[in-house]
């Protein structure tokens, strides 16, 4: 069988998937993309120079996007209140997936290795889509059943014009809060007797813990690249772009695993 992808380059085909807008269909044009990479069936361009010519990020029509504070909350010894924890997970790795594929097209002149991890991140990102969209679908519910927030691609729009800040804002801090969030959610989950739906958080935590460490190697190379310090870089950027200031708990264990330094852990705990 011909792939969708065969006529395409690897970074004209990750555009290709962050413009379509139907999220089911999203996630398994992801997972085909990567097989037909380690099969060898598509190129890599890394000093191509792609336009967007469609609007990204693609997004179905619902869940409707509004302000964080303006999420209901809904208690967790509830069918909605444990759907909507799921709802909301799922879109983070919907919104995942889109950050993964935006990387892999806007920034050119990158080591092939850097395409190659961002790919891998987002075949994982769209196979955690999947296994939440399947558990809110067994709970009864669909993905857009219930509002969402902006906020990880907000700050993609705000460092696409800078390779550096987007690794250091998006996959270290962002992203990062993953890892910090995971073991409280999982606990919550567990405790209302969704054992399935906590399983999945231990596959989630797991492959985040790399996909952040993908994030170190590229920023602390990017700041070896440039003669930069990282720390104060970092600290820099997130005053530079307005970064929402992280506040414990924090999960320095799986920071560690992570890649990120007594440093900047040390940094993160004291200020």
């Amino acid at each position: 069988m011909v792939s969708e992808f065969a006529s395409l380059e690897l970074r004209q085909a990750a555009l290709a998937c962050l413009a379509e807008s139907e999220a089911i269909v999203k996630a398994n044009a992801v997972r085909q993309l990567a097989s037909d990479w380690h099969e060898g069936r598509i190129a890599l361009e890394v000093n191509k120079i792609i336009v967007d010519q469609m609007p990204i990020p693609g997004r179905p029509e619902k869940p409707q996007l509004i302000a964080p504070r303006l999420l209901k909350h809904r208690a967790m010894n509830t069918p909605d209140g444990r759907a909507a924890l799921i709802h909301a997970l799922a879109h983070i790795e919907f919104n995942a997936i889109n950050l993964a594929l935006d990387v892999i097209w806007r920034f050119n002149h990158m080591p092939a290795q850097f395409y190659i991890d961002w790919l891998k991140v987002a075949d994982e990102e769209a196979y955690h889509f999947g296994l939440l969209n399947a558990h809110l679908q067994h709970l009864g519910f669909s993905y857009g059943d219930f509002d969402a927030h902006n906020s990880l691609w907000e700050m993609a729009e705000k460092t696409k014009n800078s390779v550096l800040a987007r690794i250091a804002l998006v996959p270290r801090t962002m992203e990062a809060r993953g890892l910090d969030a995971s073991p409280q959610l999982r606990e919550k989950l567990a405790q209302a007797g969704d054992m399935a739906a906590a399983e999945i958080l231990d596959i989630i935590l797991r492959d985040e813990i790399g996909h952040v460490a993908i994030g170190n190697h590229w920023f602390n190379w990017l700041c070896k690249e440039s003669g930069l310090e990282s720390l104060g870089t970092f600290q820099q950027l997130c005053n530079e772009y307005a970064a929402p200031k992280l506040r414990p708990p924090f999960n320095l264990g799986a920071r560690r695993q992570a890649g990120f330094s007594e440093l900047e852990l040390a940094y993160l705990t004291e200020s």
